[in-house]
C-alpha cells in the first residue's frame, strides 16, 4: 500500500495522492536511441482528435508493432515492439498525439527500486490507547454494531439521511487496488457481473502472482485500500461490522491499481471509459497516476537534464490521455470524485516535487531517480484530481480541523478543491484522551487475506498482538466471535485524503439516488454537473481558522506543515464549498 492517498499511522498505511499509472518512467533519449532492438516492450499511443483507434492501430501495425489493445472511446492503442526507440518513432507518425513507454516487462525484482511515499510515515504503536481494546460506543438506532466508531458518518449526517435515501439503484465505481467482494459487509452490494480488473500483476513490484495469468479475479483486493474505500461508501446495513454512507448503493470494482499501490495510465483510463460505457453513476479516485506526482506540460525545468525528451513526452501523453478519459466518463454520466493529496502542499503555488519519477525502467538507465523538480501550477497537474470535472476533496480530523497532511489552496480560482470530508487525523485531540489514537482515523472494511499477510490476523482468524496494537476489529454474524472466518469480517483504521474522498462519493451516491431518474440501476442516473452542483451547494459552510493560519507545531509537526487559509465561510482553500452533508444533499 504505497501509491494511493493514504498515510501510514500506527503501522497502518493511509493512501491519498493522485497520480500517473501504467507508464514506466521513460527518459534518457540518448541511451534509448543507441538500443535499436531489445526484448518486446509495451507502449501507449494516443491518436489525434478525429483519428480512430482502429485507423491508428493499422498505422502502428505497418510500423512493425503488435497491437494488443484498443480503447476506441478515447483513441488509445496499446502495442508491443522490440524497437527500444519505438515511442519516439511513433510520435512522428501522422495522426499520433503522443506515445510513451509502459511499464517494464519481465524484469527481476531487484531491477526496479520502489520509492517510498512522499508523505511522512508515522509508525507509532500506542498499545495502551488502541481502540482494539476499547469499548465500542453505542451505535445509532438501527445501525450496525461498529457504527458507533464512525465519527465521519456523524460529521456528514449520514445516519440521519437514511430516513430519506440509501442509494438504491445507484452504481458506484471503485477505481482502486481492487475490492474484496467476499467481505461480509461488501458482498450484499457487490456487483459481480459489472466488476472488472484492468490490471495485470507485475511480480517485480507486486510480488508473486496469485493466478497463473497474473490477472486477479474482479472480486479480489491484495492491498486493502480499495476495500476500505468501498466500505465507507456502501458497506451493507446487515447487522455485521459497519454500514456505508449509501448502504444500498451497488459497488462496482473497476480496478486500475496494482497490488503494490501503483496506478498506471492504461488500466486507469480503461477503467474510466468502462465506467462511462456501463452506467456507473459515481467513480471514486483516491490515487495519482504514476510515475509523476505532478505531470507538467512540456516538463518541469529539471526534466530535460535528468530524464531527456522521453520524460517530457510521457507527461504530455498522460495529461492528454487522462483529460480525454475523464471527459469521456463525464459525458457519459459519471460524477468523478478525487482525493486532494497528502503532501500538506498549497497546490496553487510553485513548489518542489521530490518524489517523481517514482518508477524506473532500466532500459533508460536513469542515474537520478527521483530528482527534485520545480512545479509551476500554471502547467503542472496532479492527476486525476486536477483533471476536468473532478470533485477534489480535502481531509478533516474529528475536530473538523484540516488534517495536517491534507493539501489545500490559496488561489480560489484555480479549481483544485471543491469540498471537504472526514479523512482522519491521528494527531487530532491534543490535550484529550483521543490524542494520537486509532479512533481519530477512519474505520472501514479490510480483506482477511491482507491482514493475514501483514501478520495482523493469524491463520485461524484470530487477531494477533500486532493486530490488536493497530486496532484491527472483528465482527461476526449474530455477534458470535467463533473461529469460522467465513462468518466474520475484519476492519482497520486508516487516514488520508484517500479516506475523505469516499465520504464525498458516498454522499454523491445519495445525491444521485434522491434526485436521479430511472426505473432500475441500468437506466437510473443524474447528470454529473447536477450531482456536483448539489453536492457543493448543500455542503455545510466552515470558516477558516481564526487569523487564517493553522500551525501544527503543537502536535510535533515542523513549520513546513503550517498552512494559510484564504476565503470566506462560503468558500475557502481548506474546506472548499464546505463539509459534505448527506441530509442537505437528499432534501
Amino acid at each position: 500500500m504505497r501509491r494511493s492517498r493514504m498515510i501510514a499511522v500506527t503501522g497502518a498505511i493511509a493512501l491519498a495522492t493522485a497520480g500517473l499509472g501504467g507508464l514506466a518512467a521513460s527518459a534518457g533519449a540518448t541511451t534509448a536511441s543507441t538500443q535499436t532492438q531489445s526484448a518486446a516492450r509495451t507502449y501507449y499511443v494516443l491518436a489525434k482528435s478525429g483519428v480512430s483507434a482502429a485507423k491508428l492501430a493499422s498505422q502502428l501495425t505497418q510500423a512493425g508493432a503488435k497491437v494488443v489493445n484498443q480503447n476506441a472511446a478515447i483513441g488509445l492503442v496499446t502495442v508491443t515492439s522490440t524497437d527500444a526507440g519505438f515511442a519516439a518513432k511513433a510520435r512522428n507518425l501522422a495522426g499520433v498525439q503522443g506515445a510513451a513507454l509502459d511499464r517494464a516487462v519481465g524484469q527481476a525484482p531487484t531491477a526496479i527500486q520502489v520509492k517510498p511515499d512522499p508523505v511522512e510515515k508515522e509508525h507509532v504503536f500506542n498499545k495502551s490507547r488502541a481502540n482494539g481494546s476499547t469499548t465500542v460506543p453505542a451505535a445509532p438506532e438501527g445501525a450496525d454494531p461498529l457504527d458507533g466508531l464512525l465519527w465521519g458518518h456523524e460529521m456528514v449526517d449520514a445516519f440521519a439521511a437514511r430516513a430519506t435515501e440509501t442509494g438504491d439503484k445507484v452504481r458506484v465505481g471503485i477505481l482502486d487496488t481492487g475490492v474484496d467482494g467476499t467481505h461480509l459487509d461488501i458482498a450484499p452490494n457487490f456487483d459481480n457481473a459489472l466488476s472488472r480488473n484492468f490490471t495485470t500483476d507485475i511480480p517485480a513490484i507486486d510480488g508473486a502472482c496469485e493466478t497463473g495469468d497474473c490477472v486477479d479475479p474482479a472480486n479480489a483486493d491484495d492491498n486493502g485500500h480499495g476495500t476500505h474505500v468501498a466500505g465507507t461508501i456502501a458497506a451493507a446495513l446487515n447487522g455485521v461490522g459497519i454500514s456505508g454512507i449509501a448502504p444500498d448503493a451497488s459497488i462496482v470494482n473497476i480496478r486500475g491499481g496494482q497490488d503494490s499501490g501503483y496506478f498506471f495510465l492504461g488500466p486507469v483510463v480503461n477503467a474510466l471509459t468502462y465506467a462511462g460505457n456501463n452506467g456507473i453513476d459515481v467513480v471514486n479516485m483516491s490515487f495519482y497516476v504514476d510515475p509523476w506526482l505532478y505531470n507538467c506540460r512540456g516538463g518541469a525545468p529539471e526534466d530535460i537534464a535528468n530524464g531527456g525528451q522521453e520524460a517530457v513526452a510521457e507527461q504530455n501523453m498522460v495529461i492528454d490521455t487522462m483529460t480525454r478519459a475523464l471527459g469521456y466518463a463525464t459525458e457519459h454520466g459519471v460524477a468523478l470524485v478525487g482525493a486532494l493529496g497528502n503532501n500538506h502542499e498549497d497546490l496553487s503555488k510553485p513548489r518542489h516535487d521530490v518524489s517523481s519519477p517514482d518508477y524506473d525502467n532500466p532500459i533508460y538507465n536513469w542515474d537520478t531517480k527521483p530528482w527534485e523538480r520545480t512545479i509551476d501550477n500554471s502547467k503542472c497537474l496532479d492527476l486525476p484530481t486536477e483533471g476536468p470535472n473532478v470533485i477534489g476533496v480535502s481531509a478533516l480530523g474529528p475536530s473538523e480541523r484540516k488534517s495536517d497532511f491534507s493539501n489545500y489552496t490559496t488561489d480560489l480560482t484555480s479549481g483544485e478543491i471543491e469540498v471537504s470530508a472526514p479523512g482522519g487525523w491521528y494527531r487530532d485531540g491534543l490535550g484529550t484522551a483521543s490524542y494520537r489514537t486509532n479512533g481519530n482515523l477512519i474505520l472501514s472494511a479490510a480483506p482477511l487475506n491482507v491482514l493475514q499477510a501483514e501478520g495482523q490476523v493469524d491463520k485461524n482468524g484470530n487477531i494477533t498482538k500486532l493486530g490488536r496494537d493497530l486496532g484491527v476489529l472483528k465482527s461476526c454474524v449474530n455477534g458470535k466471535h467463533n473461529e469460522n472466518t467465513s462468518e466474520c469480517a475484519y476492519y482497520q483504521w486508516l487516514q488520508g485524503t484517500s479516506m475523505a474522498a469516499p465520504h464525498a462519493s458516498g454522499v454523491a451516491a445519495l445525491v444521485v439516488g434522491a434526485h436521479g431518474t430511472g426505473t432500475s440501476a441500468s437506466n437510473f442516473g443524474l447528470a454529473p454537473a447536477m450531482t456536483r452542483s448539489i453536492l457543493m451547494d448543500t455542503a455545510r459552510d466552515h470558516a477558516c481558522p481564526e487569523g487564517g493560519v493553522m500551525s501544527y507545531e503543537d502536535v510535533g509537526r515542523s513549520a513546513e506543515f503550517t498552512a494559510t487559509c484564504v476565503g470566506t465561510a462560503d468558500f475557502n482553500g481548506f474546506y472548499g464549498d464546505g463539509i459534505v452533508n448527506a441530509v442537505g444533499a437528499v432534501e
